[in-house]
């Protein structure tokens, strides 16, 4: 799904490493190097920091939602199911790029989309994952969702493969300027296909 009018990625997946959640658990390792109440008493002197992983998230089809729903930038949408959605659209409106958070959704059109996970869900995808959408007044019903197998609606091919033109610093998603191909349809195609998102919506 490319980003923009021209497509999120030489595809249209509406079609980032995520900022992870950090536990710091401190541990006292008590006891006393003498008997009783001694003032000279040993003081707890360890400490023990862990981190814990971030939690994935599982992507459900009611978490895709009308267009007029996201956020628009440049063209396309954004939205974000851990409610970092401040931190996604800065990554997006960053002429230098940058790494989007886990549970970031990149919509170009109703019927395709691309939802970022923790990192190391899918290395080969820079650990984003694909939809193909049924997108209806009733909502939204995924038919088919992963990395390489996604197909792009557009173009018949790959979404990963499309995305993975995308100049490392734009975290596999595509717009015009970031070294993906062209989708084969023009900008006034990819408005209409927007305007016209079926789906009812949340906010009206």
């Amino acid at each position: 799904m490319r980003t923009s009018k021209q497509g999120i990625g030489g595809m249209t997946h509406l079609a980032l490493l995520a900022i992870p959640v950090i536990l710091a658990v401190i541990v006292g390792c008590g006891g006393s190097s003498g008997g009783g109440d001694d003032d000279d008493a040993a003081e707890p002197d360890a400490t023990t920091t862990t981190t814990e992983p971030e939690e994935d998230i599982v992507v459900q089809a009611s978490d895709f939602v009308n267009l007029a729903d996201m956020t628009p930038v440049r063209g396309y949408f954004i939205n974000n199911l851990r409610g970092h959605l401040d931190e996604a659209v800065a990554v997006a409106e960053n002429p230098d790029g940058g790494t989007y958070p886990v549970g970031t959704v990149i919509q170009l059109v109703p019927f395709e989309a691309m939802v970022k996970h923790t990192e190391g869900f899918s290395p080969e995808t820079n650990d984003w994952e694909f939809f193909t959408l049924d997108a209806t007044a009733q909502g939204t019903t995924i038919l088919s969702q992963g990395g390489a197998e996604v197909v792009n609606r557009f173009t018949n091919g790959s979404c990963a493969d499309c995305h993975g033109a995308a100049e490392p610093q734009f975290d596999f998603v595509c717009e015009n300027t970031h070294g993906c191909a062209p989708l084969p349809i023009g900008d006034d195609v990819i408005t209409g296909l927007q305007q016209s998102d079926p789906r009812p919506r949340q906010n009206a």
